[in-house]
C-alpha cells in the first residue's frame, strides 16, 4: 500500500486547484446520484470519478489490487479534503505563493492537455523505418560494444584548451599528462567505469566506436575539457528483432517531439509576444535560436536499448 500514498501530494494539488475554481450551486450538487459519491467531508462530496482518476495514475495496478487500492485512494482523498478545507478556511488560497503555485499548475496542465489532444495517439513506425534506423546506427545495435573508460575532467579557462589538447598529444603516458596538468595548476577529477553504447552521449558514440583501445578523445564540458581514454572494449551486438521495440518507441518519441515543436512554432508565430524589462534578451535569444535535434533522443535510446541487456 505504500505506493498508493505517493499520490497524496499530487492529489492534494488537484484538490486545491479544484477548490479555487468556481463553486457549483446547490442545485447542481443535488443532481448527483448517490452512487457517484464515494465520501463526504463536512458535506463536500468526493466522487467515484475522482477515485477512478487517481486509480488510473497508479502504474502496473493489478485487477486483484483495485479494490484495496480504491479504498486507500478514498482515504487519501478524505485526508486531502480535510486539509484543503482547513487551508481554505485559513484563506491560504489568497496567499501569494499559493496563488502562484496554483496558477503554474493550472498553466502546465492546460498546456499538456492541449498538446496531448493535438498530437493524438502515437503512430506506430513502419518496419522499413525501424530497419532504416537500425542500419543507420550500427554502433548502437549490430556493432554495439561495452566500453571500459577512463575519464579525466579538467577545469580550465577556454584560452587553455589548445595547450591542453597539444600536451595530451605530446604526452607518452597518462601519468606524464597528469604531471603537466598539476604543474599548470589545473583542477582535475578522475574516474573510470564500464558503460554500454546506449549509456554514452549519442554525439560522441560514432567516434568512440571507431577508436582503437588505448586511444583518447577530448570533449568540451561546461567548465573545461574531459579526456576520455578507451581502455578496452568488447562487442555485444543486438539483432534487429531484439532492437525493434526500443527503436519503435524512439521513433515515436522523435515524431511526437517534431510534431510538438511544429505546433509550438505555429502557436508562437500567431501570438503577440513581448519580452519586457530585464527579460528583453530572452526574446532575442528565442528569435536567434535555430532548429535542433530533439534533446531527448539520447535518453530515449538509453532507456529503450538498455532493456535489451
Amino acid at each position: 500500500m505504500h505506493g498508493f500514498k505517493k499520490l497524496y501530494l499530487p492529489l492534494l494539488v488537484a484538490v486545491l486547484v479544484a477548490g479555487c475554481g468556481d463553486k457549483k450551486d446547490g442545485a447542481a450538487t443535488a443532481e448527483k446520484a448517490p452512487a457517484q459519491v464515494a465520501a463526504k467531508v463536512n458535506g463536500a462530496e468526493l466522487t467515484v470519478h475522482q477515485v477512478n482518476y487517481a486509480l488510473q495514475r497508479i502504474p502496473n495496478l493489478d485487477q486483484e489490487q483495485t479494490k484495496a487500492a480504491s479504498l486507500q485512494v478514498v482515504r487519501n482523498l478524505v485526508d486531502q479534503e480535510v486539509i484543503a478545507q482547513k487551508a481554505l478556511a485559513d484563506k491560504l488560497d489568497r496567499d501569494p505563493a499559493v496563488v502562484q503555485a496554483l496558477d503554474a499548475a493550472r498553466r502546465q496542465i492546460l498546456a499538456e492537455a492541449y498538446m496531448s489532444r493535438k498530437l493524438g495517439t502515437p503512430v506506430e513506425p513502419s518496419d522499413a523505418e525501424v530497419a532504416g534506423y537500425f542500419d543507420q546506427h550500427p554502433e548502437l545495435f549490430a556493432k554495439r560494444k561495452i566500453y571500459r573508460l577512463q575519464e579525466i575532467s579538467i577545469k580550465a579557462p577556454q584560452d587553455k584548451y589548445d595547450a591542453i589538447r597539444a600536451q595530451l598529444g605530446a604526452s607518452r603516458t597518462l601519468e606524464d599528462f597528469a604531471t603537466w596538468l598539476k604543474a599548470e595548476n589545473l583542477p582535475v577529477k578522475s574516474a573510470q567505469g564500464v558503460k554500454t553504447a546506449e549509456q554514452l552521449p549519442l554525439q560522441m558514440l560514432p567516434q568512440l566506436a571507431k577508436m582503437p583501445d588505448g586511444q583518447a578523445m577530448v570533449v568540451n564540458t561546461p567548465d573545461g575539457l574531459m579526456v576520455i581514454v578507451l581502455a578496452d572494449s568488447q562487442m555485444q551486438p543486438v539483432t534487429l528483432e531484439q532492437a525493434k521495440p526500443a527503436i519503435a518507441r524512439l521513433l515515436q518519441t522523435q515524431a511526437r517531439q517534431k510534431a510538438a515543436k511544429a505546433e509550438m512554432d505555429t502557436l508562437r508565430a500567431a501570438a503577440k509576444i513581448e519580452y519586457m524589462g530585464e527579460f528583453v534578451d530572452a526574446g532575442k535569444e528565442a528569435a536567434a535560436a535555430t532548429p535542433a535535434e530533439p534533446a531527448a533522443d539520447a535518453d530515449a535510446i538509453s532507456k529503450g536499448v538498455s532493456g535489451l541487456k
